[in-house]
């Protein structure tokens, strides 16, 4: 049984991997050559639109998923024949612009920030009339990382914005002065059956997450955002792993995006769960029983940005797991992650903290 992936880099990667124990097989698509899912599955090598090799990807696959939401929603539905496409594409599409993601959170009555659209100089002033400063100017499409966006303290700092991003359709929302942020994951299949991750603490840098801790919070936030993410799983009959990100103020949940994929703040599931995310989708999309995600203990996983430390250094903390994804270094770019998993949420802690002034200076645990 053969799984295609449209896009071959980390996440394609980690499904790859987590996929060849249950016996399954797997077709990439990718543009660049040196993808880093291209060391353990046949790619492919094209651009993500070409229709030829989508059709030969759906073709040669008994499912297509994907591992980047800002692939063209177009060109999957083009794809010919009975393709079976999960997550399904009325959710990839409404992840796609901020502002559908937003009208989508507030029909279901998940708790959101203040916003306005904003596609021309007249929409920007009135949005800081009626939402005020400080606040965040989003591009609507392909943000992710901290790309695309830029604080607004002033109006003056709105008028930059404006043009640096482009005078493309934007959307500004209020900044929050969260307390902590965190996301849930989870899993649903083809008959209904959902499997939830604990809720994750994430520490971000430069818009980056740079930390991970899991389980985070307590009790409420879980069932909060177990039942928000129910909501969304239900209203778009989901398959496949989803993942929605929130600030927390004052005990509050405040959705900021979703992400219909496996998501970088899940990785301490292959180590720290009993199923990680990555085998729970590939069990969703292929309908298959959900794998358990009850956690082995209390994880941290941090991101290595930029650039690689040394292996020795890394792997000389003991009982650390690293994960090298085989990319060439660049600035801001994710080169791998490492977890550590302890049997208490303070020892955790204690590791984490003596890791990250190791590989990422600077960035604190709150």
């Amino acid at each position: 049984m053969t799984v295609g992936i449209v896009g071959a880099g980390q996440l394609g990667r980690m499904l790859a991997l987590a996929g060849y124990p249950l016996g399954l097989d797997f077709l990439l698509l990718d543009p660049a050559p040196d993808a880093p899912a291209g060391r353990v599955a046949p790619v492919l090598h094209g651009p993500f639109t070409d229709a030829k090799l989508l059709n030969e990807l759906s073709q040669r696959s008994e499912v297509v998923t994907f591992d980047w939401e800002n692939i063209s929603v177009d060109a999957l539905r083009a794809l010919k024949g009975e393709t079976r496409i999960s997550p399904p594409i009325p959710a990839l599409a409404a992840a796609q612009d901020r502002v559908s993601e937003k009208k989508l959170f507030e029909r279901l009555k998940i708790p959101t920030t203040r916003w306005h659209a904003v596609g021309s100089r007249t929409q920007l002033t009135r949005a800081l009339r009626e939402i005020g400063l400080p606040a965040v100017i989003k591009t609507r499409r392909l943000g992710y990382d901290g790309k695309g966006q830029a604080v607004v303290r002033t109006p003056e700092d709105a008028e930059r914005a404006w043009e640096q991003l482009g005078k493309a359709p934007l959307l500004y929302e209020e900044m929050i002065p969260f307390d902590c942020e965190v996301s849930i994951i989870g899993a649903r299949s083809p008959r209904g059956e959902i499997a939830v991750y604990p809720l994750n603490g994430n520490v971000h840098s430069e818009g980056i997450l740079r930390l991970t801790r899991a389980p985070y919070g307590p009790p409420r936030w879980q069932r909060l955002a177990a039942s928000y993410l129910e909501r969304v799983l239900a209203h778009f009959r989901y398959t496949g792993i989803l993942t929605i990100e929130f600030f927390v103020r004052g005990g509050k949940l405040i959705a900021n995006e979703m992400a219909p994929r496996v998501h970088n703040s899940g990785h301490w599931t292959i180590e720290g769960a009993v199923t990680s995310q990555f085998e729970n989708h590939l069990r969703a999309i292929l309908d298959l029983p959900l794998g358990s995600t009850r956690p082995r203990g209390f994880s941290a996983m941090i991101n290595l940005i930029g650039t690689l430390p040394d292996r020795d250094t890394i792997l000389a903390a003991g009982e650390v797991h690293l994960h090298d994804y085989g990319k060439s270094p660049r600035p801001g770019r994710k080169l791998g992650h490492c977890t550590v998993v302890e049997g208490t949420a303070a020892a955790r802690d204690r590791r984490a903290r003596r890791l990250l002034a190791q590989l990422a200076p600077g960035v604190a645990i709150p």
